[in-house]
């Protein structure tokens, strides 16, 4: 069953990894929205942007997660409820919401600057402290799948 949830643990864990960033480093705490390097989100223009691409970005979430249920629901035949609650399937989540991070932390904070985790002096660090946990999160999730 391992392999079978490969994949969809995967998508769950980026797409439950982007919905957390989202919500917590955008709404909550509102350190920096999708295009805050771009647009910055004092005007009311550029909030209005920021909001729209931040919306777009949780849909893409919502697919992320709304994929992976589907292939577990049609990869995994019998015993659904074991599928939900073994190693296998969270560890891969883990791993997912690594992998995310690590990928939007390298693209979005390094290579294209759309934002930081956190706008202003010091953002280096905060970026570099988000790769660095995407890292644990992919060897905690690794491990944890293989018990």
């Amino acid at each position: 069953m391992a392999k079978t949830l490969r994949t969809p643990g995967l998508l769950l864990g980026a797409g439950l990894g982007g919905f957390l960033d989202g919500i917590v480093l955008h709404q909550l705490l509102q350190w920096h929205h999708l295009l805050t390097g771009i647009r910055s989100p004092d005007t009311v223009p550029g909030l209005k942007l920021n909001t729209l691409w931040d919306g777009l970005f949780h849909v893409l979430c919502w697919l992320l997660v709304l994929s992976a249920v589907g292939m577990l629901y049609s990869r995994v035949t019998r015993d659904r409820r074991s599928a939900w609650t073994s190693r296998q399937l969270w560890g891969w989540a883990l791993a997912g919401w690594g992998v995310f991070n690590i990928v939007e932390g390298l693209i979005d904070h390094q290579i294209l600057g759309i934002h930081h985790v956190r706008e202003g002096a010091g953002h280096l660090w905060w970026d570099l402290g988000y790769l660095a946990m995407g890292a644990v999160l992919v060897v905690v999730g690794w491990a944890v799948q293989r018990r």
